[in-house]
Parts: structure tokens; sequence; C-alpha cells
């Protein structure tokens, strides 16, 4: 058994490590061929970039529905949006408290909540049709123009949020470009499926669900890309591109990783579980939620407030873990989150709006 669960564990580290690689590779070929197609690397910057930080999130989902593996398609969306607002934003916020100055990203905050909201509904029938599919990529088409004309119309607003995007333009080939590409995609496919090998025997071998699996450790390793990314956007001082990575690729999660998942379903549909519907999607739209009123105060994330989120992440683990490790501290673990975590969370957020409001209007 000892000898599985090392197997097991070494395929799901270096899964990680390959599909961290997989998505350089992938952003560094499609956005040199997006120069040499004569794409402004404003627009690069807003898609390619973004697209890239979820290239894992993709495949490793894909490659779950194509193994059966629904609960993981779908839980590796819902945790990495968690994680991105709970631990890429508060790890960067205690980097560096971030100030939110772009209009982008306060558009975008309350699009992520709608869309979130509208995802936990086309999903509490206990499935996403190719129909919610195709409509998710429609809103994925029409925000992405949306996105494009905006940046174009407010250039100096966007101006610290565009990712830098590193490439010798002396060398700028279009064969190296598609085989970087080519290259991204297979790096990201023999990743994902590491990753998902790792991830199911570890699930089978200590009797956890794979949503569980999913929503943990499958999630929190597709999300290392925007770790490190808003990590580094901190310590360099771009805290508007730290933010708008989080709220970017979080949105590209469900319109586009959950749109394509529910396509290559098919007829069947991408099966969502009970559990998912009714406690891990609340969450993530809660998270969110509880985010908007730290933009709104003086338009900045303070260590504290980043603490606050690493905190709940923290609690959100342990409601995930311990009932399985201590099946008689479930109920009060449940009692706790509903009694005592969700009461403060809703006060914190309360007041925050209401101190918000007062400023604004004085």
């Amino acid at each position: 058994m000892s000898l599985l669960l090392t197997k097991a564990s070494f395929e799901i580290i270096l899964g990680i490590i390959i599909l961290f690689a997989g998505g350089e590779f992938f952003v560094q070929g499609a956005a040199t061929l997006a120069l040499i197609l004569g794409i402004p690397q404003l627009v690069i910057g807003l898609t390619v970039v973004s697209l890239g930080t979820s290239a894992p999130e993709l495949f490793v989902s894909a490659s779950s529905l194509f193994r059966n593996s629904d609960a993981i398609a779908v839980s590796n969306v819902v945790g990495s949006n968690i994680f991105n607002v709970l631990v890429v934003l508060g790890s960067s916020a205690l980097v560096m408290p971030l100030k939110v100055e772009s209009r982008l990203v306060r558009r975008d905050v309350p699009l992520l909540l709608a869309i979130s909201t509208a995802v936990w509904g086309m999903a509490s029938s206990g499935k996403l049709s190719w129909q919610s599919g195709i409509a998710l990529l429609i809103a994925l088409c029409i925000n992405t123009i949306w996105e494009i004309r905006t940046a174009r119309e407010l250039p100096q607003e966007i101006k610290h949020a565009e990712p830098d995007i590193h490439i010798n333009r002396d060398s700028i080939n279009s064969l190296k470009a598609f085989g970087k590409i080519l290259a991204g995609i297979i790096v990201l496919a023999f990743g994902s499926n590491l990753l998902i090998n790792g991830a199911k025997t570890l699930a089978i071998s200590y009797g956890w669900s794979e949503a569980i699996i999913g929503l943990t450790i499958v999630s929190a390793g597709t999300s290392l890309p925007e770790l490190v990314t808003s990590l580094v956007a901190s310590l360099r001082g771009k805290t508007d591109l730290a933010i708008g990575n989080v709220v970017g690729s979080s949105l590209l999660n469900q319109l586009l990783v959950l749109g394509s998942c529910a396509i290559f379903a098919g007829n069947k549909g991408l099966i969502v579980e009970d559990i998912l519907i009714q406690k891990d999607f609340p969450i993530m739209i809660l998270t969110v939620l509880a985010c908007m009123p730290i933009f709104w105060t003086k338009g900045k994330i303070s260590r504290s407030e980043g603490g606050i989120l690493l905190g709940l992440y923290i609690l959100y683990l342990t409601d995930q873990i311990l009932p399985y490790l201590f099946p008689e501290m479930q109920q009060i673990l449940r009692l706790m989150f509903f009694y005592l975590v969700l009461p403060i969370t809703v006060i914190i957020v309360t007041f925050k709006s209401i101190k918000y409001w007062n400023f604004k209007n004085n």
C-alpha cells in the first residue's frame, strides 16, 4: 500500500510540474503566433496569457471527463475558483497590499459573481447540458470582445493591469511558434493524465470521493500558475495584474473549462454531484461575494484582509478533510461552519459594505 501511495504522490507532484511547463510553452507559442499575425500585445495579454494560466484546469477537467470522472472535472473548476480568491488573492495581499485602480477589475468582479450564480443555477438539475456549454462559450466570446473594446477605450486604466509578455522579437518564427503550441498541448495532456492517475489512486487508497480530491489536491495543483503569476506581479508592484489574473482565470474556468466539458459530454451531460450543488458551489459564490466589499474599501486589499482570506481557506480545507480522518467530528464542523464561520463572514461583509457607502456618500 505504501508503495502505491508513494507512486500516486509522485505522479501528482510530477503532473503539477509538467502542467506548469506545458502552460508556459503554450503561452509563449500562442503569444508569438499572435504577434506574427499582427495582433496588438494588449489583446494578447487579455486573452492568450489568461488562457495559458487556465490551460491546466482545461486539460485536467477534459482528461477527467474522457476517463468518466465527471466529479473531478467539475470539482477541479469549483476548487480552483475558491483557491484563486482565498489563497492567490490572500497570499498576494500579504506580499503587498493590493491597490485596485483598474475599472476592468471593478467591472469583472460583479460579472464573476453573476456568472458563478448562473453556472450554479445551470448545474442545480444535477448536470450541465451541452446547451448550457454552448451558452457559456457564447458568454466567453461576448466577454472577450467587451474586454478588448474596454481596454482600447481606456488604455491608461489598464496600463498596469497588462501582463508582461517576454518574447525575443528577433527570433520570431511561425514554425517555432507552432512547435511551441504543439509541445505545450502535448505536455499539458501528459501532465494532466499523470495528475489524474495519481489523484484517482489516492482517492481509492484513502476511501475519499473523487469530488474531494478534485476540490483540494487537483484544484490547488492546477491553480499554481495563477498563484505564481499573481505573487510575481505583487512583488513587481503590478497589483492590478495580480487581481486581474485571479478574476480573469476564475471567469475562464467557468466559461471555457466547464463550457467545453459540457459540450464534450454530449447528450448525457456533465454530471454534477449533489454535494457540489448543495455545498461547494454556494461556497464558491460566497467567496466572490465576500471579496466585493474588500474591492470597494478605498480600492485596496490590505494585509489583514489577505490573512482573513487565507484563514477562510484553511477552514474550508479542514471542513473537507477532517470528516474523513475523524468521522465523529463531521457534525461539529458543520455546526461551526453554519453558526460561527458563516455569520462572521456575513457580519464582516455587511460592516465593510456599510463603511464603503458611508465613505462614498460623505
